[in-house]
């Protein structure tokens, strides 16, 4: 189960500078230890709920299953670069996993508003979409370069990336994680088309096989 992991802080985790929150008894590696005093950081370690409720607006919840654990590896500096609060909800390890449970766990940290944003990666990038986009208020997109990316935000207002870990490189990657968070939503029609993908989820929300027949 995702829950009983514990969250590994590597190097990559570290920001630059300034306040690290991570989740209380998270396991550290020497060099990160090292590391974190080289720097000077202030460590803030918080219970699970506190550190969901650390500045939504700029967290960006992150999670892969085996297929995409080093590309996840290789985004999260990244991302603490451009100054997001990474949420990482695993996998830790490059052990199998399911990638319906991870994108679950990355689409709901979202749709409650402990984050802004996700980032899934697993093989392809495919599944995970689909298993995201069951949660309500999850539009999950899956974008393989700068322009599906920029439509997808733009166009489509999506609030969760889904990326292939053994479809692209990880310079390809990168590319597609900058373009995707720089790029802000559309107004006008691309406004009024995106509530219209949130009226058909309203409107299925309750729907079973047996009330559509009347």
């Amino acid at each position: 189960m995702i829950e009983a992991m514990r969250r590994v802080v590597t190097e990559r985790d570290l920001p630059a500078q300034g306040v690290f929150r991570v989740e209380r008894g998270a396991l550290w590696t020497p060099s990160a230890r090292d590391l974190a005093r080289e720097r000077g950081l202030e460590i803030l370690e918080l219970d699970a709920d506190e550190l969901a409720a650390a500045e939504p607006e700029r967290t960006i919840a992150i999670g892969a299953d085996h297929g995409g654990f080093a590309l996840k590896e290789r985004l999260k500096p990244l991302l603490a670069e451009l100054g997001w609060h990474v949420d990482d909800v695993g996998v830790y390890e490059e052990k199998t996993a399911d990638y319906p449970d991870i994108a679950h766990a990355v689409a709901l940290r979202v749709a409650e508003g402990r984050a802004a944003l996700g980032v899934i990666v697993d093989g392809a990038g495919i599944g995970s979409a689909m298993a995201a986009n069951k949660v309500p208020g999850i539009r999950a997109a899956l974008c393989y370069d700068r322009a599906s990316a920029r439509n997808s935000r733009e166009h489509n207002h999506a609030n969760v990336l889904t990326l292939g870990g053994r479809m692209l490189t990880p310079s390809q990657a990168e590319e597609v994680v900058r373009t995707w968070l720089a790029t802000p939503c559309g107004g006008g029609r691309h406004a009024a088309r995106a509530a219209k993908i949130t009226e058909i989820e309203r409107r299925y929300s309750s729907w079973t096989p047996q009330n559509s027949k009347g």
